[in-house]
């Protein structure tokens, strides 16, 4: 089942901060909700661990990232998979954009494309469509924090 997503958050800090930001494996990591672990392998390469809950369905995803078509500090492309035993797989990326915005700030935009298989196939795209929103939201809600405070809370 393919999957797509986009939207905008402006984040009030410059384009050079948000960049880093993004980077950041430990900003990162406090910032994916039920993310356990995220490695920064190579300048290019993430491995990760995240648990999520997709209706009656808790699973632990591992999976690979690999950022292309870096273009510091205006964005890239992600592309990655992630394994979730029998729950199934998820795979596809992201193109992420930074932008200048008035007063300092950055607009960042990103386009998502997806695709779900084994058991989450079952669920039906709806409620994957829902939970995949909502824990966008919550990233770009904890995102937004760091990139403001500095730090960022452990995401649930």
């Amino acid at each position: 089942m393919a999957m797509t997503m986009n939207g905008e958050v402006t984040l009030p800090a410059t384009k050079d901060v948000v960049w880093a930001k993004l980077n950041d494996p430990e900003v990162l990591k406090a910032c994916i909700p039920g993310c356990e672990q995220l490695n920064k392998d190579d300048d290019t390469h993430f491995s990760a661990v995240v648990k999520v809950k997709l209706g009656p369905v808790k699973a632990s995803f591992k999976g690979k990232v690999e950022l292309v078509d870096l273009d510091p500090p205006n964005g890239y492309r992600i592309q990655g998979e992630g394994e979730g035993g029998i729950a199934g797989f998820a795979k596809g990326g992201a193109k992420v954009a930074l932008s200048d915005a008035k007063d300092g700030q950055t607009v960042l935009r990103y386009d998502v494309e997806a695709q779900v298989g084994g058991k989450l196939m079952q669920l039906g795209s709806r409620l994957i469509d829902s939970v995949s929103k909502k824990l966008a939201d919550e990233f770009f809600a904890n995102f937004a924090k760091a990139v403001s405070e500095g730090e960022v809370a452990p995401a649930a």
